[in-house]
């Protein structure tokens, strides 16, 4: 299982210089990926603070891209109906030319209703929105540079089109879509590379996922075998004394030792790529978390969860 990070992307830590500090140190300690989320607006006097202060994301992977040179960097996710096709088209090749081919792009189809209002796009039959969305967004991206693409659904409509350069990664960037419902769980396996889960994914049930997955992408004719399986890794160490009793404690929450042991639980049940995602934990990220302490933390956690060869 390879294991990735996810840079500062939400609260008072989460500023351009940190997030190149803890870039630089996972590339240097071998961690396979770095990972932003999307949150464009929150809703006015949500008592929920888990979303504050969040840049774009794919502003900050090319951003990180000019402080790296080998460690892939991913978007977990970019909810698909933000965007026209179109433009995130342009945007992920350009994304994946910055980035010399090391763009893992995280698709999803958002939940928060605010948001959908806030950008004005429709809620309804997000599904079958996706899959348009999906065709529209590879038929700009295939065939040769220069040649002619158009697309046509009930969704949305290109004319003949050209639209340069093709992505550096051929023939397109790795799509892992997220989702939890069976709809999006089977769509990821018949049309993706993989799946991302998402920060509220129930760690000790995600084979139960992983094997939906797979069971679509097999009845599609496709390769199950070679399906990426990405958790969202939402971690919060604690020391042994502040730690929640064995029978109470949920994955990813407790001791070093205890959260390396369940990396191991999670492979046993599929997953293929784990990120440590401290973004969730308000210890760290809350209105009253210290940036300076919150630093101090992440960086004592890179040394922790480093990949050991």
């Amino acid at each position: 299982m390879q294991i990735g990070f996810a840079v500062p992307v939400t609260g008072a830590w989460s500023t351009p210089a940190n997030q190149v500090l803890i870039a630089q140190r996972a590339e240097e300690l071998g961690y396979h990926s770095l990972w932003t989320l999307q949150r464009v607006v929150n809703p006015a006097g949500s008592a929920d603070h888990t979303y504050r202060n969040v840049p774009d994301p794919l502003v900050t992977l090319a951003y990180l891209a000019g402080y790296t040179s080998q460690v892939r960097l991913g978007v977990a996710v970019a909810n698909m109906p933000f965007y026209s096709p179109a433009m995130l088209a342009k945007q992920a090749i350009t994304l994946d030319h910055v980035t010399g081919g090391r763009l893992d792009l995280g698709l999803g189809n958002g939940w928060m209703p605010e948001e959908f209002a806030a950008v004005g796009a429709s809620m309804e039959r997000r599904g079958a929105r996706a899959e348009e969305f999906l065709a529209a967004l590879r038929a700009m991206w295939t065939g040769e540079p220069g040649e002619v693409s158009e697309f046509h659904g009930e969704f949305y409509d290109v004319p003949p089109v050209t639209m340069d350069p093709r992505p550096l990664q051929q023939p397109e960037p790795p799509i892992l879509l997220g989702g939890a419902s069976e709809g999006a769980l089977r769509r990821a396996g018949r049309l993706a590379a993989g799946w991302v889960s998402s920060s509220r994914a129930d760690l000790a049930a995600i084979g139960r996922s992983i094997e939906i997955v797979r069971d679509a992408a097999a009845k599609a004719g496709r390769d199950a075998a070679a399906l990426r399986f990405v958790c969202r890794g939402a971690v919060r160490v604690r020391t042994e004394e502040a730690a929640p009793p064995e029978d109470e404690r949920r994955p990813l929450t407790g001791t070093y030792e205890q959260i390396i042991a369940d990396f191991a639980a999670l492979e046993e049940q599929g997953v293929t790529e784990l990120f440590v995602d401290l973004n969730f934990d308000p210890e760290l990220t809350g209105p009253d978390a210290d940036p300076w302490d919150s630093m101090y933390l992440a960086r004592e956690a890179l040394e922790a969860f480093a990949p050991r060869s």
